[in-house]
């Protein structure tokens, strides 16, 4: 079987979009799954549909690893990305082949080839997703070295060369969009680039420079990418009829918030494309709408729902029960305390359920239950506030919920390698920060009001003393009874009569 290739794709008569030749416009500073299905996706969309006629040219971040970049090249920047879900209930694949990637550098085997890039006028635009630890000033990388190795000193080495070149030149600086989930990445990336100038010596004229020239946009991004499908990738390829060492795989949903100037739309006709981006100056409701909506959804019911026995999300949007409680919780007590227009919200939640209840995502329960202490403080706790501020009385599936996290933290083993708990006759591992397994194995013998008061109070949890809530204490206690005695999955039949 031929390797994918521009000429094994003419030979096969390939009827889809193909841009083979463009200029190289964006630097990618990560050649991973995600950014192949989400960024690299929407420069191939804007191709065909918005004229864009860009290129890609992938970074690799850090050394080692060279096996993508070299199947990226060896395919020629092709690869085939499957978009696949559930819609409206209905199961949906669309397949296409994605020819916006030229090629794929290593800044550390081929440093001239990198910094070479900053020498192109036509470059307008970088993209990255480094990991959230990616964007982190390490005041050990020095100028000299080839490359730094944090990629915010990468990227200043890269804008230092950017302004040797053209620095007399409006306009010639980049648009930078941030992927990192991190609170405020682009600004936070800015930061760092700014420390690195400065420890360096680089001067007032190429720091004054990079903020005229330079747009550091904060974005959030939002698509499950389960990346490259290793039990079924021969099967795929043999019904493809070509081999491709770096299929990627995603869901259908998709939606990029990206915070900048509204001259940006001229720029990334996004909207002329029909894709799902909005450019907006304040990212930040749409961050609060995740988190709390679809990650406070997953938090607030996955530890119920695996206790009660379900150990998937798909399974658990089948039953009816554990369904109507988290529909109760996303629109009757988190939604309430957003302050989007209700229309936004209302299809963000209804996408949710879709995206849950997607054919070919195995998404397991436990592995959502990783460190669920900051989760639940992140992504719940604030909805309870507001819905408390609001209505002056406790939500009924949030408050449950917490009941739900102490039952499932109610371990009875601590070793080395971790706390574990149990659902009946079955053993589960409950991973969180080892503070966290060694408090709740200091309180397993606690009874329930005791268990609740030491959790609840403790300030290292929740960045405040959550007894002080009126009612709060008594209700989880009197919730967590209802587990002990009666299960899981009672509770939420319960919640849901009230």
């Amino acid at each position: 079987m031929k390797k994918l290739s521009y000429q094994t794709l003419k030979e096969l008569n390939y009827q889809g979009y193909l841009l083979e030749d463009a200029p190289e416009r964006v630097l990618q500073f990560g050649e991973g799954n995600f950014l192949r299905a989400f960024v690299d996706y929407f420069i191939d969309v804007m191709n065909e549909k918005a004229e864009f006629h860009a290129k890609a040219v992938l970074v690799q971040p850090i050394s080692g690893g060279d096996a993508i970049r070299e199947f990226i090249n060896e395919q020629e920047g092709l690869y085939t990305l499957f978009l696949r879900g559930s819609e409206k209930g209905q199961k949906v694949s669309e397949k296409r082949v994605i020819s916006s990637v030229s090629r794929c550098l290593n800044p550390y085997s081929d440093y001239d080839a990198y910094m070479e890039c900053a020498k192109n006028p036509q470059l307008r635009f970088i993209a990255c997703n480094t990991t959230e630890a990616g964007i982190q000033y390490d005041k050990s990388c020095q100028f000299a070295d080839q490359p730094a190795s944090s990629y915010p000193g990468k990227l200043t080495q890269f804008l230092y060369a950017r302004y040797q070149a053209f620095g007399k030149e409006t306009g010639k600086g980049f648009v930078i969009l941030s992927c990192e989930l991190i609170d405020n990445n682009g600004k936070e990336l800015e930061k760092c680039v700014l420390q690195y100038a400065q420890q360096w010596e680089l001067g007032e004229e190429f720091i004054n420079w990079v903020k005229r020239e330079n747009i550091f946009c904060s974005t959030l991004v939002d698509r499950i990418v389960t990346g490259y499908p290793r039990e079924e990738a021969a099967a795929i390829c043999e019904e493809l009829g070509y081999e491709d060492n770096i299929v990627d795989t995603g869901e259908i949903f998709g939606f990029w918030v990206i915070e900048g100037p509204q001259s940006l739309k001229k720029e990334l006709p996004f909207e002329e494309a029909g894709l799902p981006v909005l450019i907006t100056d304040d990212h930040k409701p749409y961050k609060q709408r995740k988190v709390r909506i679809l990650n406070g959804a997953h938090t607030s019911m996955v530890l119920g729902a695996y206790l009660a026995g379900q150990d998937i999300v798909r399974n658990c949007m089948q039953d009816d029960v554990i369904r109507e409680f988290m529909n109760r919780t996303i629109y009757e007590e988190i939604i309430p305390t957003l302050t989007l227009p209700e229309e936004e919200l209302m299809d963000f939640a209804k996408a949710v359920t879709d995206r849950f209840n997607n054919p070919f995502i195995d998404h397991a329960l436990l592995a959502i239950s990783l460190n669920s202490t900051s989760k639940w403080r992140a992504r719940v706790l604030p909805s309870l506030k507001g819905y408390v501020e609001k209505y002056q009385k406790l939500p009924i599936c949030i408050t449950a919920s917490l009941a739900f996290y102490l039952a499932f933290y109610r371990g009875s083993r601590l070793d080395d390698s971790g706390f574990y708990g149990n659902r009946g006759e079955e053993e589960y591992r409950i991973n969180d920060e080892r503070p966290v397994l060694e408090f709740f194995h200091g309180h397993q013998k606690d009874d329930a009001e005791t268990l609740v008061k030491e959790v609840l109070s403790n300030q290292e949890f929740w960045g405040e003393d959550l007894t002080k809530m009126n009612g709060l204490c008594d209700a989880v206690a009197q919730n967590l009874k209802v587990i002990e005695e009666r299960g899981a999955y009672e509770l939420m039949k319960q919640s849901l009569k009230n």
